[in-house]
């Protein structure tokens, strides 16, 4: 008996269907993990951050507890998302956002524009920053 081109198409429609799912969970899952990096950054939880970032990167480019120290001189007054660049496949996300800080010390703002390299790792199942903490020295 041969399956016919209704069948065919339905097998191909479903497997598209199933694709799509994944890649939506991939999506959603980038979402949420970029919104609670931004919360963190908006309370000023930045010890907390160092999770987000991914080993490798970590490996080349630690974080010193002077780098954590520096940041904790600063409450987060603003994050705004600037510009958002995905790959085609959806993979890659490079988002630039403006971060205003406020200095505790001498009660002065920092305005900086931060890259964050987002990566989903399909190993871990998650996604991880390929870029380091913002960095009140850069302005």
């Amino acid at each position: 008996m041969n399956p016919g081109p209704g069948r065919f198409l339905l097998a191909a429609l479903l497997l598209a269907g199933l694709a799509a799912c994944a890649g939506n969970q991939v999506q959603r899952a980038g979402t949420e993990t970029m919104d609670a990096w931004e919360s963190l950054v908006r309370w000023s939880q930045f010890d907390a951050l160092v999770d987000f970032i991914h080993p490798d990167y970590l490996e080349v480019n630690p974080i010193s507890r002077l780098d954590i120290d520096r940041l904790h001189q600063f409450r987060v007054t603003e994050y705004r998302v600037r510009q958002i660049v995905a790959t085609p496949d959806g993979k890659t996300i490079d988002r630039v956002v403006r971060i205003r800080l406020f200095h505790v010390h001498s009660a002065r703002e920092r305005v900086l524009d931060h890259r964050e390299i987002w990566r989903y790792d399909a190993e871990r199942r998650a996604w991880l920053l390929h870029s380091g903490l913002p960095d009140p020295r850069r302005t």
